[in-house]
């Protein structure tokens, strides 16, 4: 989608009368036609058509060739794009992911090469018709995800069809065919010939539906979750202490945790919560009593949730909002003992608000101890008419004027300054300068 403007279906249906009026056939296609026969409103409009790239160049005044080896035409309405694809039947797919060449064809050919059945009708939006050779609309009626024709077919010529599986049946609730499961379940260690980046976005739409505890579900129990995030998969039978989490092991915990989270919950947040305790395994261990402990997990998972997101090409700002939640989530323990100063710093950290929402639902799926967050809360309160850091009172440029010449000193001096200051040791930059002439005198 163009973040410019939005897909109008008024504007598709206008594409569709326009290659109608010249003598050609076309239709809305895909997943557009899904979602509005289940009362959705689609993000974009696909159109398929009997006219060659070349005919719908002509027809439209802005276009783009962004695939014209496979007849597929982007056409810009009022800023939106709409991708327009000749009807075709693909060739060999040699690479796992896309065909090496392509023909066209007819509407029925095109619909037997689609991925699901319920992605594989055509809607008419001039005769309101909707145009169905592969049953798509009983399986949608019956809320059945069904790959068309043979599914170990389907799946051999686009190993990205795997994943879909599971964001199709997860984010619309849909039960997988027995056939189509058991050839998932069959090709998922072909998913490595996916780009990480494409994972990445599948993945992405999983964790970011309302249904990502069912999502989480399908990629364990299909085998792709061992695959593409072995360090969770890991987390299973990872036993944790039961004075502590009576819920079970680490991987429970973690399910547990994304069901309480909102609907519209950021995806950064949630894959926080998904590689929160992933140092817990390797730092497995039980003391002298008997006690299970994970020491220093937080550090141990922080480097471990950076390595995977890296993997999967996530940018560094996601990365390191999320690295922070992981390696931070244990300081929250600590927060009534923290001096003034440093519960200021701590709050006042970008991504704040992410890491007390893992800690409030991290509570709940384990002790069910709420204090802490009740302490931050209320400190949000207090602190909420002044700036948690505010500006300071004195800089270095005070410090060199004073003859104190740059280095390892003046950040601890400036520091501590700020300290003064945020516990209200410090109240104006008089009070500010006076102290810092005593704290520039050589041996102090």
């Amino acid at each position: 989608m163009s973040d410019i403007a939005q897909a109008s279906e008024a504007d598709a249906a206008g594409i569709v009368e326009r290659l109608r009026a010249a003598g050609h056939t076309a239709y809305f296609a895909g997943g557009c036609v899904r979602d509005m026969l289940l009362g959705k409103q689609p993000k974009d409009f696909d159109i398929a058509t009997d006219a060659t790239p070349d005919q719908v160049t002509a027809l439209f005044a802005r276009t783009v060739q962004i695939g014209a080896h496979f007849g597929v035409v982007s056409v810009l309405i009022h800023g939106a794009p709409y991708e327009v694809a000749s009807f075709r039947a693909d060739g060999l797919y040699l690479d796992g992911r896309r065909p090496v060449d392509v023909r066209f064809s007819s509407p029925e050919e095109d619909a037997q090469r689609r991925d699901f059945t319920i992605n594989g009708m055509f809607f008419c939006p001039l005769e309101r018709k909707v145009i169905d050779f592969v049953n798509g609309q009983e399986d949608l009626r019956a809320g059945i995800l069904r790959a068309i024709g043979d599914p170990a077919q389907r799946f051999d010529e686009d190993k990205l069809r795997i994943l879909r599986a599971v964001r199709f049946a997860a984010t619309l609730d849909f039960e997988i065919d027995p056939a189509t499961w058991a050839a998932v379940k069959e090709a998922v260690p072909q998913i490595h010939v996916v780009s990480p980046e494409r994972i990445r976005e599948e993945l992405n739409k999983i964790f970011a539906a309302p249904q990502r505890v069912r999502g989480l579900d399908l990629l364990d129990d299909s085998g792709l979750l061992r695959e593409i995030l072995p360090e969770l998969a890991d987390t299973k039978g990872c036993e944790q202490p039961p004075e502590f989490h009576p819920e079970g092991d680490v991987f429970v915990h973690t399910r547990m945790m994304l069901g309480l989270l909102a609907p519209d919950a950021p995806v950064t947040l949630v894959w926080g919560v998904l590689l929160h305790d992933i140092g817990k395994p390797p730092t497995f261990q039980v003391d002298e009593t008997g006690r299970i402990r994970f020491n220093t997990h937080e550090h141990v998972g922080a480097v471990m949730a950076e390595r995977r997101l890296r993997q999967l090409r996530f940018s560094n700002e996601e990365i390191e909002a999320i690295r922070a939640m992981v390696g931070n989530h244990m300081a929250f323990k600590d927060v009534q003992q923290m001096r003034v100063a440093k519960l200021k710093r701590f709050m006042a950290r970008e991504g704040f608000e992410l890491e007390l929402e893992l800690h409030r639902v991290d509570c709940l799926c384990s002790h069910g101890m709420l204090d802490n967050h009740a302490f931050l809360i209320q400190k949000d309160d207090e602190f909420a008419n002044e700036p948690l850091i505010p500006r300071p009172l004195v800089t270095g440029r005070d410090l060199i004027e004073l003859g104190m010449k740059p280095g390892p000193a003046f950040k601890e001096i400036l520091t501590e300054a700020e300290t003064l200051q945020l516990e209200g040791g410090l109240d104006s930059r008089d009070a500010a300068l006076a102290w810092l002439k005593n704290a520039a005198q050589p041996g102090q």
